[in-house]
């Protein structure tokens, strides 16, 4: 388990949604974040306290989070100095970022020396099987998006928060960086070898009991290019029984891709659930999860309104208004 509290390192990160692995920490759990810490050039604002390393430590930092992410995840030159500094200030440090943290030399030195910590969450710590389709007990609900970085995170976290206060049996089952440093434990599947994706997914959810749901952190897009693969190995290793669609309505083409359109939520259904019933022939669609962030109140609530009358599904924005309607369909 990674030492708290936090400082969350945005680096230079060119946009909101760049510094997501940040925003998912201080969003659920704030308690752990004491500041932020800025390059020059860094357009990302999560709202908190600017810190400096020596700052952050006299106000108790344990863990210095790489909470920025690029295209590609990988460890920026220019961020070097501040994590080895990190480190020489006795910070623990952790990535979700695909090149480790412990292929840095200058970094690794500074750490042994000074006794500290380096944590790849995204490599996998298990040797996980290939998947076999086999059904299992419990259910499981997926959340499945129009594009990447739509929040499908965000909502299956709030699906299990509301089914826990109604007294229902859940867990978040985290499958990206964010959710593995939010929760402390998942699978980093896009980090696993293709052919054993699908089965570290059946090993993440395994038998449970018959009224238990996993809330299945959802990950890519079936419609993106850069990143269908793992999508599907979600959809296969999970065997849902629910799905949940994610949208954010202000996109204009698929994130990195402009050259791409999005597809329409009614594409979006009907693929996902022609692909989840070649494991489960009883899965169903039971909700829509939008991400109004970039709306105003009464945008929002027009947008929600149009797509509810339009899909015949609860409509929510689990993170603005809570995910109860979402809960209530698995119930």
């Amino acid at each position: 388990m990674l030492k708290t509290p936090y400082l969350l390192f945005l680096g230079d990160a060119p946009d909101q949604l760049a510094a997501k692995v940040a925003q998912g920490i201080k969003d659920w759990r704030p308690e752990h974040c004491v500041g932020q810490l800025r390059l020059e050039g860094c357009k990302a604002d999560l709202g908190l306290p600017e810190l400096t390393v020596a700052q952050a430590r006299e106000k108790g930092a344990e863990t210095l989070i790489v909470g920025a992410a690029n295209r590609g995840g990988v460890i920026s030159q220019s961020w070097l100095a501040t994590l080895v500094e990190a480190a020489e200030a006795g910070m623990d440090i952790a990535s979700g970022l695909h090149n480790r943290l412990t292929s840095l030399p200058d970094l690794v030195h500074a750490s042994n020396i000074n006794s500290t910590s380096l944590y790849d969450v995204r490599v996998p710590q298990h040797d996980y099987p290939i998947a076999d389709g086999k059904k299992r007990s419990g259910k499981r609900c997926l959340a499945v998006g129009t594009d990447c970085s739509v929040g499908k995170m965000y909502t299956a976290l709030a699906m299990e928060k509301a089914m826990r206060e109604r007294g229902m049996k859940a867990t978040f089952r985290a499958t990206g960086q964010t959710g593995i440093l939010i929760t402390g434990s998942g699978v980093p599947l896009d980090a696993v070898i293709a052919d054993f994706m699908a089965g570290s997914v059946e090993w993440l959810t395994p038998d449970n009991d018959e009224d238990h749901w996993d809330l299945i952190e959802g990950q890519g897009s079936l419609f993106h290019p850069s990143f269908s693969g793992v999508t599907m190995a979600l959809v296969h290793g999970g065997q849902p029984d629910a799905l949940v669609l994610c949208h954010e309505p202000t996109r204009t083409h698929m994130r990195g891709l402009p050259h791409y359109g999005l597809p329409s939520l009614e594409a979006l259904r009907d693929l996902s659930l022609t692909l989840a019933q070649v494991v489960n022939p009883d899965v169903k669609v039971v909700g829509v999860s939008v991400n109004t962030a970039a709306l105003d109140e009464d945008a929002a609530a027009r947008c929600l309104e149009e797509i509810e009358s339009r899909m015949g599904l609860p409509t929510v924005d689990p993170f603005r208004n809570g995910a109860d309607r979402l809960a209530e369909a698995l119930g």
